[in-house]
């Protein structure tokens, strides 16, 4: 498995292929964060292209140098709007959720915040109104990570995750973020392009493997531009946190609630940063570190996923030795898994449908599974690996894999990997490092993640991913303080692979005003994964404002 991640942390490790790994990645980098951060409805549909930017604004003053939200006189006309709440349209996906209760609407936003009378974009929205309207406290708006993912999904499929005294309290409102899903979503490559991408292995010569990502980078480049040019510039996380301010008043709350899973913990650092005194009670669970280097970041997540994949050989052979394939030697087993998985490159496995399960695919299938937890996800870990490996039917592997592409079983996919490059391009784009930082980086790659990174040479780190992008961002690592916030709740979990726990410990340390709760156990994030000390703690912090004491720690 060859890897090479480095950049910035956002979404998850497309397993071995960093150039498709949905995170931060500059020259194919694994960084992070969302991927099984809620549910995702099996076999997505197809996000239309959208409207490109369109001009409705009317022209206002020029606003100030660097936006500052409802007091520019140029943004008062989109803090002013009345977001128009009705019925949500039919999707298909969602045949067996109860969508009664739900409402859709859309924001009004600018495409530019230097320059808001050019062009504007509307944000969806899906607001779940609380259950217990002579009791609600306001709106909790909510990002699932990425950057990608789908916060109406969020929502639309994951509201008995809310249920309860969230639910009971406030209007729970999911957002795709823009240029994703319904929101001027960015679109690159057509579902044939992808599917070609996604199932090809890279090759394993160094200097062929460095050609062929530089090729494929400029190539998606391209697409990008041609498809979704006028967006680019504009997709960045802190135009991002803009639009949440804008969606704050338009809810009409003076404060904003916030629930920001993986990914989203870098959104909700930076609306801190730039509202502070607009912040109400935000919670930042699975954190990401906007002070980290990147490289060290990408190091600390595959040392994750490699202590996750070996947690989870061990449960597998001493605890579930009736349906593990993985032999009878703890030391051994998860050399045996990982193995299994390289070998797919020679001896590709054939699904029902035709496809293969590649190399790259079966990575991107198991490694998925490691962000649940080691209940539910581990099971299913185990028996997709059983299936593979005993019977050499590599469907659940490959269904798994689809899942966290973003395709559905007709071959469509939604604009999470397009979108997701898009964003994590104009959040940090770091030039090639030198030739003596790389073999520090391999050196502790190779000690800390062998098996995960299997592979990787110095030539992986030579060409960024975001080299031939259009749009240079000026965006930079640097801690977040948001001096004047309100009290920031982040939370952290011991073995969270993606998002490992010393960046939520970093992270609270740099705020002015934060407490860290620690969850201890397995899988990324701690929202939604029935932890009683947890959801209480959270209830606690969201519905009456009290945070949990310092030093709180959820046990399994």
């Amino acid at each position: 498995m060859i890897i090479t991640w480095y950049t910035c942390a956002m979404r998850t490790p497309r397993a071995t292929r960093p150039r498709l790994l949905a995170a931060c990645l500059a020259a194919g980098a694994l960084l992070l964060t969302a991927c099984s951060g809620h549910p995702r409805p099996q076999g997505a549909a197809p996000v239309p292209t959208g409207p490109a930017p369109s001009a409705t604004a009317t022209a206002s003053p020029t606003p100030t140098a660097r936006p500052t939200g409802a007091a520019d006189p140029a943004l008062k006309p989109f803090y002013g709007q009345q977001i128009t709440w009705a019925g949500c349209p039919d999707d298909p996906r969602a045949k067996k959720t109860d969508t009664s209760a739900m409402q859709c609407g859309k924001l009004h936003v600018p495409l530019d915040y230097a320059h808001p009378e050019a062009d504007a974009i509307d944000v969806a929205l899906l607001r779940l109104p609380a259950a217990k309207p002579e009791q609600r406290i306001g709106s909790l708006v909510v990002n699932p990570g990425g950057p990608g993912e789908s916060g109406v999904d969020m929502v639309l499929f994951g509201a008995d995750r809310f249920k309860g005294a969230l639910h009971d309290r406030f209007d729970v409102v999911g957002f795709d973020p823009r240029g994703v899903g319904g929101s001027a979503p960015v679109n690159c490559l057509d579902d044939k392009d992808r599917d070609a991408l996604n199932s090809t292995d890279e090759p394993q010569d160094p200097q062929a493997r460095q050609a062929d990502r530089a090729k494929r980078a400029a190539d998606f480049a391209a697409a990008c531009q041609a498809r979704s040019g006028k967006l680019l510039p504009f997709v960045g996380t802190r135009n991002t946190a803009r639009d949440l301010d804008v969606m704050r008043e338009a809810l009409g709350d003076r404060k904003l609630n916030y629930l920001g899973i993986s990914y989203g913990t870098y959104l909700g650092s930076l609306y801190a940063e730039e509202f502070p005194a607009n912040t109400g009670r935000l919670v930042l669970d699975g954190a990401v570190d906007p002070a980290a280097d990147k490289l060290d970041q990408s190091v600390n997540q595959a040392a994750g996923f490699e202590k996750s994949l070996e947690r989870f050989a061990v449960d597998c052979v001493r605890n579930h030795a009736d349906d593990c394939p993985l032999g009878n030697s703890p030391d051994q087993a998860a050399k045996k898994a990982a193995d299994f998985l390289d070998g797919l490159r020679e001896h590709p496995l054939t699904a029902k449908d035709g496809r293969r399960l590649t190399s790259d695919l079966g990575w991107t299938g198991a490694i998925s599974y490691l962000y649940g937890d080691e209940t539910t996800a581990w099971q299913q870990l185990r028996w997709s690996l059983g299936w593979a490996m005993a019977r050499g039917k590599g469907d659940f592997l490959l269904a798994s894999a689809d899942n966290y592409n973003g395709r559905d079983d007709k071959g469509h996919y939604t604009t999470l990997e397009d979108a997701g490059r898009a964003i994590r391009c104009a959040d940090s784009a770091p030039p090639a490092p030198s030739a003596e930082r790389i073999q520090q980086v391999l050196g502790q790659l190779h000690e800390q993640a062998p098996l995960v990174s299997k592979g990787t040479s110095a030539e992986d780190y030579s060409t960024p991913s975001c080299a031939a992008w259009p749009y240079r961002t000026t965006e930079t690592p640097h801690a977040v303080r948001a001096e004047g916030s309100a009290p920031i709740l982040v939370v952290g979990t011991t073995g969270d692979p993606a998002t490992p726990y010393a960046a939520a410990e970093s992270l609270a340390k740099g705020f002015a005003s934060a407490t860290l709760l620690t969850r201890e156990g397995e899988g990324h994030g701690a929202f939604g994964k029935d932890n009683g000390c947890i959801d209480a703690a959270l209830e606690a912090y969201l519905v009456n404002g009290v945070p949990p004491a310092a030093g709180t720690r959820c046990a399994r």
